[in-house]
């Protein structure tokens, strides 16, 4: 790997450290040592993965109580969403209906122990036709929603650590209408669990090909960090040797995404293995290293001026689309003034109070970052 891939050595130590973990070996002591814990715990807080690197400076003989907490977090945060969805999952087979677990409540199977794939929430999809009905039983579970019935899930909060999305699409054909036609009738790529009646599952292929579909799109918008790297490491090590890579050639293609599954397959295989790097890996790496699990906002921003056309004209055309949004956004977002489309002129201004108001530090921060781009 070129040095100048890792500017910051608190990246360089990061994976180091969580190569350490997957491979359970003992980190070398004099480099541990050396590293700055506090630059190193921004970077992997950033990231979701300071249980992983708090494990493996502890095998190193290493202690600090910023990661010991993190850890410890993760671990209980594990838990909390595993009883929760347990009971969701209870009063989903007593209402017959049909449900799968998405992401990380699956991918966190695959990894050595509790709390080692940290999550920020458990995504659940489920039968769409009784969306109401689960807000009800959200509810009666205590959880708190927000903004519920507009787009292509709902949103739910219970003190003190339980976030759950509950998805009636995997993506909405406003996000992008490929995805959206390839998923629309997902129900017929799940196969049944053997140990309840109305839960389901992907074959390891198609769960791998919705991982990396879903990847993409936030690789594509705001960015996505290691870990997903990280996901994309663990999952092949476990499952490689079986999978139908054929199959998965195929089903990227109809996605248009095969390129991107090679390129970030390799990037994962190669930094967690012998830790050389081509060119287009480290270029890879760079932008995932600068982007952290969430992403940010300055690089949504440049992707989708790049996608309006770059330059002067994307940012005129982002502008533009920000202001005077689609009705396909409108049936989702907005379902009354959908429904009322005498009244559409108002919901622009409405749209325009929040972004002063309500949304009014990230559209200066947004209008921040146009102003700072290059136009070339």
């Amino acid at each position: 790997m070129s040095e100048n891939i890792l500017q910051e050595t608190s990246a360089e130590n990061m994976i180091y450290l969580v190569r350490c973990f997957i491979h359970n070996t003992v980190p070398d002591r004099k480099k541990t040592e050396k590293m700055d814990l506090t630059a190193l715990y921004t970077t992997a807080k950033k990231h979701m993965l300071t249980a992983i690197i708090c494990t493996a400076l502890e095998q190193a003989g290493i202690k600090d109580n910023h990661f010991i907490q993190a850890k410890a977090k993760a671990i209980r945060k594990e838990i909390v969403l595993e009883q929760d969805k347990a009971l969701l999952s209870e009063r989903l087979e007593q209402e017959k209906i049909w449900y799968m677990p998405l992401k990380g409540m699956v991918m966190k199977e695959f990894y050595p122990s509790l709390g080692m794939r940290q999550m920020s929430d458990v995504d659940i999809l489920f039968d769409s036709h009784y969306r109401n009905k689960v807000i009800t039983i959200m509810e009666e579970l205590g959880f708190t929603g927000t903004d519920l019935g507009r787009g292509n899930h709902d949103v739910f909060y219970k003190k003190p650590i339980s976030n759950f999305e509950m998805h009636t699409l995997l993506f909405s054909d406003t996000s992008d209408n490929n995805f959206y036609e390839y998923y629309r009738d997902v129900k017929k790529r799940l196969v049944k669990d053997e140990e309840n009646e109305y839960g389901y599952h992907f074959s390891h292929e198609d769960f791998y090909i919705y991982l990396i579909a879903h990847e993409y799109r936030h690789y594509c918008s705001s960015g996505t960090g290691l870990r997903s790297v990280l996901d994309n490491y663990v999952f092949w090590q476990k499952f490689g040797d079986t999978l139908d890579t054929a199959y998965i050639t195929k089903e990227t293609e109809k996605l248009h995404i095969a390129d991107f599954e090679r390129c970030n397959r390799q990037l994962a295989l190669h930094l967690f293995g012998d830790g050389v790097l081509d060119k287009e890996a480290e270029k890879m790496l760079s932008y995932i290293l600068s982007s952290g699990v969430h992403g940010t906002l300055s690089q949504k921003v440049a992707n989708d001026v790049q996608k309006n056309g770059g330059g002067r004209k994307g940012k005129i055309v982002f502008l533009f689309r920000r202001l005077f949004i689609p009705m396909e956004t409108v049936r989702l977002y907005y379902p009354f003034f959908y429904r009322h489309k005498i009244l559409l002129p108002f919901l622009f201004f409405i749209r325009i109070g929040r972004l002063f108001t309500v949304s009014r530090k990230k559209t200066w921060n947004t209008l921040r970052t146009l102003r700072q781009m290059k136009s070339d």
